[in-house]
């Protein structure tokens, strides 16, 4: 399965037999999305910042109106800073210069391994530069039904908004669409279906987005149960990648089945924030799920553990818990079963209806430790 940190290439080159050179390259590996060869200079700016690429390679001798160092020094003074990477030949040699908006250079004639090294060198380069942009991607996740994942999913995404973050929420759970429920968007209103699928742009990402009054943005699931076959692993990654690249905080509400959309959510995710609960059932189900999280691969940073309910142990002990997860949960959160009823039938965040509350502001206590977490975990051992 491809990742969805595959690193989003923008060419701008005129020369047919160049440009589809560095296709066929591109197609002999998995590491880079090729997102389009552009001839035309002067469009350039405006596709960065709709397609938002991670690099942008320009041609050095590119003709038209906008030349390819005109087009080089637009970009490094553009909105968005973008890492670029010159293509030139010998005899019109050309030196590597950030601050001129040349962050690496690749002579014809060059190899796949040479395209590829230079394309992961500047993005590596540009994202230790920005702290990795600063974005995290969030799955709420649990290994049994009924123990309050979308609930705390929607009130955390709301949370991380009050705490500063541009917050985008996502429902994972694409057959039956919790958060269409709970919210009472609807019926006819976008999902994500309603997203090209060939490639996702920000504006596309505008005209399907559900704005929430409580501040935050919500990509619902489709409306019908049917629909969820039309969503492919690739559509979840492309979106996702381009989520990132616009929030600070990515939550996605995910199913408790581990198919492929759902591994698609969790490989993508920097955090993996599992709910359990003092239930025995649902603890035996938390440790299955570890055992199958490290065959995957998975680091025991990348899972958190949230115990939701926190102050109804029902003769379950917190040391017993810890012996059987193998560590003390990161995160609690207590219950108050009137405010969150309520809130939910009313389709409001708890958070907001009554934020002096215990269950409030523990939440917020969540989305705090989470963003203090600074940049994104290691990533999934999981191969493509």
């Amino acid at each position: 399965m491809a990742s969805a940190s595959q690193i989003r290439l923008l060419l701008v080159e005129d020369v047919p037999q160049v440009s589809q050179y560095v296709r066929g390259l591109l197609n002999a590996q998995s590491a880079i999305k090729l997102l389009d060869v552009m001839t035309d200079g002067s469009k350039v700016p405006a596709a960065v910042g709709e397609l938002r690429p991670d690099v942008v390679i320009v041609d050095a001798l590119l003709q038209g109106r906008v030349k390819g160092p005109q087009l080089v020094e637009q970009l490094r003074n553009g909105g968005r800073p973008v890492p670029v990477i010159v293509l030139t030949v010998p005899q019109q040699p050309v030196e590597p210069d950030p601050a001129a908006g040349v962050d690496a250079v690749l002579m014809m004639p060059f190899s796949g391994f040479d395209l590829v090294n230079r394309v992961q060198f500047v993005h590596q380069a540009s994202q230790t530069q920005e702290g990795a942009g600063g974005s995290r991607i969030i799955s709420v996740f649990a290994p049994k039904g009924g123990v309050g994942k979308t609930t705390i999913a929607f009130n955390l995404a709301v949370a991380l908004g009050q705490v500063g973050q541009q917050t985008v929420l996502l429902d994972g759970n694409l057959q039956f669409g919790d958060l269409r429920a709970l919210l009472k968007v609807p019926v006819d209103a976008p999902s994500i279906l309603d997203l090209p699928t060939d490639r996702v742009a920000e504006s596309d990402l505008r005209d399907v987005l559900w704005r929430d009054p409580s501040g935050i943005d919500i990509l619902l699931a489709p409306p019908r149960v049917e629909q969820a076959e039309m969503i492919s692993t690739r559509d979840v990654e492309k979106t996702l990648s381009l989520l990132r690249r616009i929030y600070g905080a990515v939550v996605i509400d995910t199913t408790s089945h581990l198919g492929d959309i759902t591994l698609a959510f969790l490989d993508a995710s920097d955090v993996i924030l599992e709910l359990v609960t003092y239930d025995s059932t649902t603890i035996h189900n938390t440790i299955l799920v570890a055992d199958a999280f490290r065959s995957i691969g998975y680091p025991p940073t990348k899972v958190q553990y949230l115990v939701n309910r926190a102050d109804s142990a029902g003769g379950i002990s917190p040391d017993d818990l810890a012996r059987a997860l193998g560590r003390r949960p990161e995160h609690n959160v207590v219950s108050d079963g009137r405010l969150v009823v309520q809130a939910n039938n009313e389709g409001v965040p708890f958070v907001l209806a009554n934020p002096a509350a215990p269950v409030s502001q523990d939440v917020r206590r969540v989305a705090e430790a989470l963003i203090a977490g600074g940049r994104p975990l290691a990533a999934s051992a999981r191969s493509a």
